[in-house]
């Protein structure tokens, strides 16, 4: 026999039945009457509250009214409804909005003229004690006319009730609620309002303003102040060329301070702070490097790590911050797939960067790749604040990031905690920053990421940037300027023999002796750079740069060094060149330095077992130049040391240490006066045990001392004096005053104790 749904509801858990409930949203219409039990039962209050975060204004609005009009689970008629939430409330809108309320499992009822509405029980504990800042309703005022009351009362009192009934909580604190007294001897209003029902006491310093009173003083806004309509935020009008141009530019400069943070940590990488994150030290190396601000830094750096692209090694004894392997394919791409690559590990990101630098609650400062700035949610919140941004026309970007909050805080004003506005802040500073925003709107690239993905974004992204240059200009003072970005080679290729000085839409390089050095020692020839400058640079060269060059390549290289493990030298040339000859030169890697020495890379004493193989007859020497005994030695086994005859043994440290501290543990029982004494005895019974136990308890309260006669384990005899901590399961526990250390003492080893009288 089938199970009636009614009762099949009754018995499943609320929180099933709630994500049901949000699963299947057909199954509200029609409302059965099964419905009305599911609703009834669904969802917890963390399940309410949940739905709730995503409701906006007007919806919440409409809730807090079915919460205000109806007493326990009473249902309300929409025309109530409406009249709550104020006279701009239509009523196709809040029927809609009911509809919304019913689809997540707040409420029950179709919304329609003749169907009235409840909510369930929940959405009134998750609305908090005071709904719309109205406090609970009072029995005595239910058949009153509270406004000829409130008519009647003087100013005084009246602009306090206001006060209260236009409050955020309709709860005050004043010492008149001390004392209720009759409305004759009332001396003061809130003596006055509570003899009349006016206001009610929680406390005795405490009143709060029944919700009949706020109500009629609030009139024809009873739910006090609500913005029923979404704010419009000023806008600015570009065209979509000149946003999507400004946010390429923006993102080529992220991807050059990227890259620059990489090669900074290749060569020296960032020692990870104890407790997690980036120190204030790097941070400061890094606004000076990457020429930005500690957020700027700060933000670069939480990007690579989401990315991948840098790490900690954790399992170090020093962990330091370092590139990973997948830093090498992302430096070779092309400048619109680096881009795509961090854009989307931001936009991802289930952290705050902009938390970096603010304290928390015991005053520490929070660092950056830190726990701390973990936010799960960040990354919903971040969508949430690009999708309002789509939603405008291309071009088309917001006046100011507190409007586009005030837009978003409209939308869902239970959502994002107290760093609701913050978020979107940081989001709009961190999206120009990256390129995804310009102008205060959202770019070609922004879009397609939103929606598209980051393949899709790298091809908008590859469409906005300028194309590369492959020229630069070369100035007299010896910098090199790069009138945009350059090729991919010609970056390169300058990058060996000049140094960035300012970045920006025009790239300074400057030319100095250690940079052309430093092109020299990675092959390139003085020729090869004097081709480089005359073929690339749209200006003459200067002939202070010419001289530059031949200087540093002509005392380029005139003493060379190399590594090599051993040597051969000889004075008859002829004999070197027999042995470079011979198969055995070969596989011992000997090159010829000077006509009388070879050099191997591999040890000495292998090169000479080679060569005495092949029928030479070498030999080694030492730095002074005299012959070596190669062979090796026997082996051997260290002799323990023996004593003198006649002469005992010496003790060791340890044994010293307990010597001296049973001296000081004999020194410190004679010195001690006894006070009670407990003997135990072999075979003590069990008066002698609870005896002991009691005294040494007596101790631990006194926070006294005791002298104990013990015998350890080798059944050596000994007084201790002892400051007991704790006493249980056989052990005693406390500190030796003679070593200062804190041992165990079984109690079956005492043989007696005594309370020392100081």
């Amino acid at each position: 026999m089938p199970v009636p749904l009614t009762d099949w509801l009754r018995g499943q858990d609320d929180q099933l039945l709630a994500d049901l409930l949000r699963a299947r949203p057909d199954l509200a219409t029609p409302p059965p009457a099964d419905l009305a039990v599911l609703a009834a039962r669904a969802g917890s209050r963390a399940s309410v509250a949940r739905a709730a975060e995503g409701l906006d204004t007007f919806t919440l609005a409409v809730l807090d009214a079915l919460v205000v009009a109806g007493s326990d689970r009473a249902p309300v008629p929409p025309e109530e409804v409406a009249a709550l939430v104020g006279p701009g409330a239509e009523p196709t809108r809040v029927r809609a909005a009911i509809q919304t309320l019913v689809g997540l499992a707040l409420a029950w009822g179709s919304g329609d003229e003749s169907d009235e509405v409840s909510v369930v029980p929940a959405a009134r504990e998750a609305g908090g004690l005071y709904p719309a800042g109205l406090g609970q309703p009072s029995e005595a005022l239910d058949r009153v006319d509270v406004a000829a009351l409130l008519a009647e009362l003087p100013e005084s009192d009246r602009r306090l009730l206001t006060a209260l009934a236009h409050g955020s909580s309709p709860v005050g604190r004043t010492r008149d609620a001390a004392v209720v007294v009759p409305l004759d001897r009332a001396r003061t209003p809130v003596q006055r309002l509570l003899a009349m029902g006016l206001l009610l006491r929680r406390d005795a310093e405490t009143v709060e303003l029944p919700r009949q009173v706020g109500l009629a003083l609030r009139g024809n806004s009873p739910l006090g102040t609500v913005r029923l309509d979404e704010p419009e935020p000023r806008t600015t009008r570009q065209s979509s060329s000149t946003v999507d141009s400004t946010g390429a530019g923006e993102a080529l400069e992220s991807l050059r301070r990227a890259e620059r943070l990489v090669e900074l940590w290749s060569r020296e990488p960032a020692p990870v702070l104890k407790a997690g994150g980036l120190g204030v030290r790097d941070v400061r190396r890094l606004t000076r490097e990457l020429d930005t601000d500690g957020r700027g830094a700060g933000l670069i750096a939480e990007l690579l790590y989401g990315a991948g692209l840098v790490g900690d090694n954790a399992a170090a004894t020093n962990a330091e911050w370092l590139p990973t392997t997948l830093a090498d394919p992302w430096l070779v791409a092309t400048p619109q797939h680096q881009w795509a690559t961090l854009a989307a590990a931001w936009l991802d990101l289930p952290r705050l960067p902009g938390l970096a630098g603010r304290r928390d609650a015991k005053d520490r400062v929070l660092a950056p790749l830190s726990d701390d700035l973990r936010r799960p949610p960040a990354a919903t919140e971040r969508r949430r604040v690009l999708t309002a941004l789509a939603e405008l026309p291309a071009g088309t970007g917001v006046a100011s990031p507190d409007e586009l909050a005030e837009v978003l805080a409209w939308r869902a004003p239970r959502r994002g905690g107290r760093l609701r506005d913050e978020i979107v802040r940081w989001t709009l500073t961190e999206a120009t920053a990256l390129g995804v925003v310009a102008l205060g709107g959202i770019t070609s690239a922004g879009r397609s990421l939103l929606s598209e993905g980051p393949a899709a974004a790298a091809k908008r992204m590859a469409e906005s940037m300028p194309e590369p240059v492959d020229h630069v200009l070369v100035q007299a003072d010896l910098t090199v300027v790069a009138p945009g970005r350059l090729e991919p080679r010609l970056a390169a290729e300058l990058g060996q023999v000049a140094d960035v000085e300012s970045a920006g839409s025009a790239t300074v390089y400057r030319v100095t002796e250690s940079t052309v050095r430093r092109a020299l020692d990675a092959g390139r020839s003085a020729e090869d750079l004097h081709e480089l400058f005359r073929t690339r640079s749209r200006t003459p060269v200067p002939q202070a740069l010419t001289y530059l060059v031949d200087d540093a390549a002509r005392r380029h290289g005139r003493l060379r060094g190399g590594a090599a493990a051993s040597f051969l030298r000889c004075d008859d040339p002829v004999l070197l060149a027999e042995v470079l000859a011979h198969p055995a030169g070969a596989s011992l890697e000997m090159r010829r330095i000077a006509p009388t020495v070879l050099v191997s890379p591999l040890p000495l004493a292998d090169v000479l077992d080679e060569l005495r193989k092949a029928g030479f007859a070498p030999a080694a020497e030492g730095a002074d130049g005299q012959l070596l005994d190669l062979r090796p030695a026997g082996h051997r086994l260290a002799a323990p040391a023996r004593p003198r005859r006649g002469q005992p043994t010496p003790p060791s440290d340890e044994r010293l240490r307990d010597i001296v501290a049973n001296l000081r543990a004999g020194d410190a029982a004679a010195a001690s006066r006894r006070g009670r004494t407990v003997s135990l005895r072999s075979g003590a019974g069990a008066a002698d045990t609870a005896e002991t136990l009691a005294l040494l308890r007596e101790a631990i309260e006194q926070q006294g001392h005791v002298l104990i006669d013990f015998v350890d384990s080798r059944g050596i005899a000994s007084q201790r004096v002892v400051t007991p901590f704790r006493v249980g399961g056989g052990i005693l526990e406390g500190r030796d005053d003679a070593s200062d250390a804190v041992r165990q003492y079984p109690l079956h080893r005492i043989t007696s104790a005594s309370l020392i009288v100081r």
